[in-house]
C-alpha cells in the first residue's frame, strides 16, 4: 500500500545555510520516492512563507507548506497531518517536540531525525532525551556524528543510520573564464598566485572552523615562489573583522589575507575555480557539503581529523586531513599540495561514487523503506 511522508523543516527555501540544503536534497529525493511509489509527500516549513517555493527546482509548490513563522499553527497543524501520515521525518533536533507529540497520538507512525552534528554531541535535557528516544531511527549525516549519538545519549546501535550528505543535483559548472578574470581583478589577484580558499560564516562562535589557524599557517610559510593568497569568504561580524584584522597584522600579511565577505550562491562556482586550495580544518564540522563542492570543482582539499570531516573526505582517500590544531601540520599540507598539485587532485569517479545525488536517493529509500 502507498505511504503517506511528511517531512518537516525550519528553513528550506528561505535560507542558504547547510541544513536549508540538505532540507531541500533530501524534498527532492522524497518527492522522487512518492511519484515512483505512488505515495504522497509534502514538505512543510515553519519559518519559510509559501512564497519561498515559488519556481524552486527541487519539488512542485503544491507538495510545500510554509508557515512564516507561524510557530502555534505550524505545531498544531503538523502533529494533526502527522498523526495521518505513514513516516514523519524531522530535519532538526529543534523539531522533536512534534514528532513526540505525533508518536503520543499514533505510535506506529515512523518517526526518523535527521542529526546534522554539534546539536546532538553533547548531553541534553533530561526532558529533550525522554523525546529523542521515541524516535524510530535517527539518520546521521556522518559517523562521527552517530558515534557520538551512541556515546552521548545511549541511543542504540541498530536504530542509527549514517547517511552521508551529497552534491546538490543543480550545482553549477564554473562560469565562464572572463568572470574568473574579473573576480581575480576583484580581489587583487594575479592568475601565477596561489590561492587559498574557505567558505564560512565569521564569528567568534564559529572559529572552529579553523580560519585563524589557517592564516598563522600561512605566516609561517616561506612562499616566494608561490605568492599564496587566502581568499575567506562568508559574512562576518564586528568583534571577529577586528580580531582576524589584527591577527593579519600582527603576521604582516595584509596583502595576502582578503576577507571576501557574504557570497551570493551563484557566484561560488566562480570563487571555486579561480582558487587553488580548500582549506578549513575545522573542530566542530558535522560533516562539510563545502567539502565535497570544493572537490566537484576539482580542488585539493585539507579538513581536520576529528569531526565529521573525515566522512567528507572518505578517511583521506579524497584530501588530507590534519590535527585541527596544528598549525604546522597545516602549513605542512598547504605546501604538500604546491609542490605537486596533481598529486592531490580528488578521485572523481570516487567523488560520485560515494556523493552523488543518486547515491544518496538509493541509501535514503533503502532506509525508509
Amino acid at each position: 500500500m502507498p505511504d503517506k511522508v511528511l517531512l518537516l523543516t525550519l528553513k528550506t527555501f528561505s535560507a542558504t545555510g547547510g541544513i536549508e540544503k540538505v532540507s531541500r536534497i533530501l524534498g527532492k529525493a522524497l518527492y522522487e520516492r512518492s511519484i515512483e511509489q505512488d505515495g504522497l509527500f509534502e514538505l512543510c516549513s515553519m519559518y519559510d512563507k509559501q512564497a519561498d517555493a515559488v519556481d524552486n527546482p527541487y519539488l512542485p509548490a503544491e507538495n510545500f507548506r510554509g508557515f512564516a513563522v507561524r510557530k502555534l499553527s505550524f505545531i498544531k497543524d503538523m502533529v494533526a497531518a502527522g498523526a495521518k501520515s505513514d513516516v514523519v521525518i524531522l530535519s532538526h533536533i529543534n523539531l522533536l517536540l512534534i514528532g513526540w507529540l505525533i508518536k503520543k497520538i499514533k505510535p506506529h507512525t515512523k518517526l526518523f531525525m535527521l542529526a546534522h552534528g554539534i546539536e546532538v554531541w553533547y548531553p541534553l535535557p533530561a526532558r529533550t532525551k525522554v523525546m529523542l528516544a521515541s524516535c524510530d531511527h535517527i539518520i546521521a549525516v556522518s559517523r562521527f556524528t552517530k558515534d557520538k549519538i551512541e556515546e552521548v545519549h545511549d541511543f542504540p546501535p541498530q536504530k542509527c543510520t549514517v547517511l552521508n550528505n551529497c552534491l546538490d543535483p543543480f550545482l553549477p559548472l564554473p562560469s565562464n573564464k572572463l568572470k574568473k578574470e574579473t573576480l581575480l581583478k576583484k580581489y587583487g589577484f594575479s592568475a601565477t598566485d596561489t590561492i587559498l580558499m574557505t567558505l564560512t560564516r565569521i564569528s567568534s562562535k564559529e572559529r572552529y572552523k579553523g580560519y585563524d589557524k589557517v592564516i598563522e599557517a600561512i605566516g609561517s610559510l616561506n612562499d616566494t615562489s608561490c605568492n599564496i593568497k587566502y581568499l575567506v569568504a562568508g559574512s562576518y561580524d564586528k568583534e571577529e573583522k577586528i580580531f582576524l584584522d589584527d591577527l593579519i597584522n600582527s603576521l604582516h600579511l595584509q596583502n595576502k589575507v582578503v576577507l571576501a565577505g557574504f557570497i551570493q550562491d551563484e557566484e561560488l562556482e566562480n570563487h571555486f575555480a579561480i582558487s587553488d586550495i580548500y582549506v578549513m580544518p575545522s573542530r566542530k564540522e558535522g560533516f562539510g557539503i563545502v567539502f565535497i563542492e570544493a572537490m566537484y570543482y576539482g580542488l585539493p582539499v585539507i579538513a581536520g581529523n576529528a569531526d565529521g570531516s573525515v566522512d567528507a573526505l572518505l578517511n583521506g582517500e579524497l584530501g588530507q586531513l590534519v590535527h585541527p590544531g596544528n598549525t604546522a601540520a597545516i602549513a605542512q599540507s598547504i605546501n604538500n599540495i604546491i609542490q605537486n598539485k596533481k598529486a592531490f587532485i580528488p578521485n572523481r569517479n570516487k567523488l560520485e561514487k560515494h556523493f552523488s545525488y543518486d547515491a544518496y536517493k538509493q541509501n535514503l529509500y533503502s532506509i525508509i523503506n
